[in-house]
């Protein structure tokens, strides 16, 4: 007889991790958690392939205690999927650079290539940024602002995946994290010197 699958069992969605790493990102705001297990939970959240796995990352925080214990469900409706934007580059190249708007989520796709994401003059409109990196036979470039915290974590398989983690002096800094995979290739993440976020959800930050 075939035994029903558990919400536990339920394999997560970008947006089940993008929801509890906002969670993790208020309680490092708070310091209920410290700058090092802040990084350590985000690592799992990103590798976590269900929501059993999520769960567990934020059972001692706050916002999931609110109103009493409650039981495991899907964190966000399946019919508002976090909308990402796509990078491809198959024997060529592609890149974002200059003034744009950064949305949420942003994939990176190289195949005998090269993809360029530079974020130094860039416009962001949230807390927190995703990029998902996969390189094969390619190479895969981020670059931050120097006043914006980079963090992330990635596999290289007989290739390269480095993120320069990079703390911001504010705390309320937006936080970019880089994930993914390197096959034969490289992906590298790194701020930029002298370099500084102007524009950020409709405010300037200066200094």
């Amino acid at each position: 007889m075939h035994k029903p699958t558990t919400e536990a069992e339920l394999r997560a969605s970008d947006a089940d991790r993008d929801r509890i790493s906002d969670i993790l990102r208020d309680a490092l705001a708070e310091g209920r958690l410290s700058a090092e297990e802040h990084s350590e939970r985000l690592d799992h959240v990103y590798a976590a392939k269900t929501l059993g796995e999520l769960e567990p990352l934020v059972r001692d925080l706050p916002a999931t205690r609110e109103g009493g214990p409650r039981p495991l469900a899907p964190l966000a409706d399946p019919s508002s999927p976090v909308v990402a934007e796509n990078l491809v580059a198959v024997f060529g190249g592609a890149a974002r650079k200059g003034r744009w708007l950064v949305g949420r989520r942003t994939n990176a796709f190289a195949c005998f290539g090269g993809v360029e994401i530079d974020l130094t003059e860039a416009v962001f409109q949230h807390q927190q940024i995703v990029i998902h990196a996969t390189a094969i036979f390619g190479g895969v470039e981020v670059r931050v602002p120097e006043n914006v915290t980079l963090r992330g974590s990635g596999t290289g398989i007989f290739g390269g995946f480095e993120v320069k983690t990079y703390e911001a002096p504010d705390p309320n800094a937006p936080v970019v994290i880089v994930t993914g995979t390197a096959i034969f290739g490289g992906v590298e993440a790194k701020a930029k010197r002298g370099k500084r976020l102007k524009e950020w959800i409709n405010k300037r930050l200066d200094g």
